[in-house]
């Protein structure tokens, strides 16, 4: 028959200051995976969002000095691009409630349960 061994109080306080300890580790290994995957995460998109906003700015002002020189007015050329943004914004601020908060929307959701499901697989690698 086996012996049935009973551990002293010692040896199970010592084998739940372990667990703690190993606990509490994973936990904040855990932790400092989550926050550098968010700053990662924000520092590239911060950093396309600039360089798109850059690339918006600086594409603005060459066509407008392209149609200013097209107009033989720069002034002309600025109120085109102006009209033309002003144009834009009439039609998102129209469109908004039907079509593009939907969208946005909906493209939040479908990358957060990307992530999700990337996280998932990523769990059942391991």
């Amino acid at each position: 028959m086996q012996e049935n061994k009973e551990k002293s109080i010692e040896d199970i306080v010592e084998d739940a200051k372990g667990y703690l300890d190993a606990r509490v580790e994973y936990t904040r290994l855990y932790l400092v995976e989550k926050v550098s995957k968010i700053f990662a995460d924000l520092v590239t998109n911060t950093t396309v969002i600039v360089c798109f906003i850059l690339a918006f700015l600086l594409g603005s002002v060459t066509l407008a000095l392209y149609l200013g020189e097209l107009l033989g007015s720069y002034a002309g050329g600025f109120g085109c691009v102006s009209l033309f943004y002003i144009l834009i914004a009439v039609i998102v601020y129209l469109t908004k409630d039907k079509y593009i908060e939907k969208a946005i929307i909906n493209v939040a959701i479908r990358k957060y349960f990307d992530k999700l499901a990337d996280k998932e697989e990523e769990d059942e690698k391991l």
